[in-house]
């Protein structure tokens, strides 16, 4: 009777890990990934466990498997370029931090009194256009 009662208890607690380490499945797959999709699927495997619906469980697994490209890095590369642009500060360097993107992209420029230099750095030759009193304004 002790045996049976110690063989029963330890069956519980078996199927009770082996069911936990089956649920939390999709969570371990996410979270390698973004941060966003990592919650979304924390998110859909508690409404899965606490309403007992397996779709939740399954859409969390899916979307855990599925590899999102990063769009939020590509739009703030291109709000920093068009900050640049237009001339004002990006975001990034306000509080004196200069973005990763921008230091490799903006060219060291040396200036001196040598006059081949003052050719290299003319608007004309780099491509720079200068932009007119009245631009500046509405820049």
């Amino acid at each position: 009777m002790v045996i049976m009662g110690i063989f029963l208890a330890i069956t519980i607690l078996t199927f009770g890990i082996l069911f936990l380490r089956l649920h939390t499945l999709p969570e371990r797959v996410a979270h390698k990934s973004q941060k966003i999709q990592f919650e979304i699927v924390a998110v859909l495997g508690l409404i899965a466990l606490f309403t007992h619906m397996h779709i939740f469980w399954v859409a969390g697994l899916l979307l855990a498997l599925i590899d999102f490209p990063d769009f939020g890095g590509m739009i703030g590369r291109i709000a920093g370029s068009v900050e640049r642009i237009a001339g004002m500060k990006p975001s990034g360097e306000a509080d004196g931090i200069e973005p990763k993107e921008i230091r490799e992209a903006t060219p060291e420029v040396h200036r001196g009194d040598n006059h081949d230099n003052q050719a290299a750095l003319s608007p004309a030759s780099s491509g720079i256009i200068a932009a007119g009193p009245r631009e500046a304004e509405h820049a």
